[in-house]
């Protein structure tokens, strides 16, 4: 029996979940949970990347003096693309904005003056969201932004924390491939990329492979726990590729669905697919674990919900998100169809949506179930346009959809899913990010030995349920219309 700690952070809350693996077996425990919670400042939105690594400190403390714990293996998983840089002395001088910061804003235009389009993507195969690392470097170059002059090293968020624990500056292969600067075909860094746009590839560090050991706890950080020299692995740090390494296929006629606060669609491929096709479908070629290609595309998933609450909380009126699905389940079907990728900034989402849906020759939802319904029912229409791209794309025919995150839970959602695609959809795990940042821990501690292997123990660790197509009844007319909508507010 094998005890890793695995810390799994999202965009509102972190864990510190501990993963048993024995027998074939994989039990999953929470023994930590804490909110994670944007700073705004003057400058921008901010991560509070200093209260988190307190918590990751406190998530360890509670393994050891609480649960009197004995690890072997401690891995960190996050969101993509946001990144710190470190000076010469290891302090931090310039701490991560939040993907969703307004400086992101215009990017893409002001790079492509620069470099042209077509050319990055030829380097990195990755699809264009304006908040890609490549994106937000630049944008610190044309502030003049002082950080840069004194940068030695650029840390992606979860190896900036696995620099805390462990004193190593390296970047994890997974979420390396996030940040639009990391050549898939070549398998280095993109550096061409940053000699076209006047920035210093020297603060570019060593890429690692998901499973990689980088090496004991830091003295202050076992001071500070009680633990000795645990150690702590490059686990697949990308949240999505954890989740993907959890996914529990048995065959490779599947696609998936990483269903949280966004949505990450694709498929598994064995060789990048950096072609004009992909390129004018605007996918992403990020890395996997195995050397597996998440051949992906990001959607704007259940933070659409997650801000309808918010904003109806600060109304007075609060909704778990299990009331929602039901809220959403009992509304009329197809009141409206939205693109949910023409809401990637937060505040005033109900209102926005309203607006949209009324400049569309809509009428916007009535009540806050056909809210949601609305949102649950245009997310399912967009699953159907990528699948047919992923479709396209591959050259085969997608049999199943796998559901895998916390999104997995919402069976209205997966419902519709099945109906709009006419495929049937396996829900589960839940816990899929936890369950691969162990799994990839184990093949790196070599207690297991493949992928293979891992998605095995997923099969036979946690309940799967299948959702069959059931009624397809206005899909068809209700896809019709949403591929004709803007895909901007």
């Amino acid at each position: 029996m094998k005890n890793y700690l695995a810390f799994d952070f999202g965009a509102e809350s972190g864990r510190a979940m501990l993963g048993t693996l024995s027998d074939s077996q994989l039990k999953l425990e929470e023994l930590h949970r804490f909110p994670n919670t944007a700073v705004r400042i003057p400058l921008g939105l901010y991560w509070d990347v200093l209260r988190l690594f307190h918590e990751i400190l406190q998530g360890l403390s509670v393994a050891n003096r609480e649960r009197k714990v004995a690890l072997d293996g401690i891995g960190i998983d996050t969101w993509g693309v946001d990144f710190g840089l470190i000076g010469a002395d290891g302090s931090l001088v310039e701490s991560p904005r939040h993907y969703r910061d307004a400086r992101n804003n215009g990017m893409l235009e002001k790079t492509f003056a620069a470099v042209p389009r077509e050319e990055i993507f030829a380097n990195t195969g990755l699809q264009f969201i304006q908040f890609n690392t490549l994106f937000q470097l630049y944008a610190l170059k044309l502030q003049g932004a002082p950080s840069l002059q004194v940068a030695k090293t650029l840390l992606m968020v979860p190896d900036l924390f696995n620099y805390w624990l462990t004193g190593v500056a390296k970047v994890e292969l997974t979420i390396a491939s996030t940040a639009q600067f990391y050549n898939p075909l070549k398998k280095r860094w993109a550096t061409e990329l940053f000699d076209k746009l006047g920035l210093d590839a020297g603060i570019l560090p060593e890429i690692v492979q998901p499973g990689t050991l980088l090496g004991p706890l830091r003295p202050e950080v076992q001071e500070a726990t009680g633990f000795g020299p645990v150690p702590v692995y490059a686990t697949a740090c990308h949240d999505t590729a954890a989740a993907v390494a959890a996914v529990p296929a048995t065959d490779d006629n599947w696609c998936y669905i990483s269903s949280g606060t966004w949505s990450l669609m694709g498929i598994e491929a064995d060789e990048p697919v950096v072609n004009d096709h992909c390129a004018a479908l605007n996918f992403t070629n990020e890395i996997g674990a195995a050397g597996k290609i998440r051949l992906l595309k990001n959607i704007a998933g259940l933070w659409l919900l997650q801000e309808c609450r918010k904003a109806w909380a600060r109304e007075g009126t609060e909704y778990s998100y299990d009331q929602m699905a039901r809220m959403a389940g009992e509304a009329a079907p197809f009141a409206a169809v939205i693109s949910p990728d023409a809401f990637l900034e937060p505040g005033r989402i109900p209102e926005r949506i309203a607006d949209y849906c009324r400049k569309t020759g809509q009428r916007a939802p009535d009540s806050h179930g056909s809210m949601c319904r609305t949102v649950l029912e245009s997310l399912a229409l967009r699953y159907r346009q990528v699948l047919e791209s992923l479709e396209s794309l591959s050259g085969k025919k997608i049999g199943v959809i796998h559901i895998v995150g916390g999104g997995s839970r919402n069976q209205v959602l997966n419902q519709f899913v099945a109906d709009a695609t006419g495929r049937p959809v396996v829900a589960g795990p839940t816990e899929a990010t936890a369950a691969g940042n162990v799994l990839v821990q184990a093949i790196g501690a070599g207690q297991l030995g493949s992928l293979a292997e891992a998605r095995r123990v997923v099969r036979a660790s946690f309940p799967l349920t299948t959702v069959e197509p059931k009624s397809t009844a206005g899909w068809d007319e209700a896809y019709d219309k949403f591929c004709r909508l803007p895909v901007t507010a």
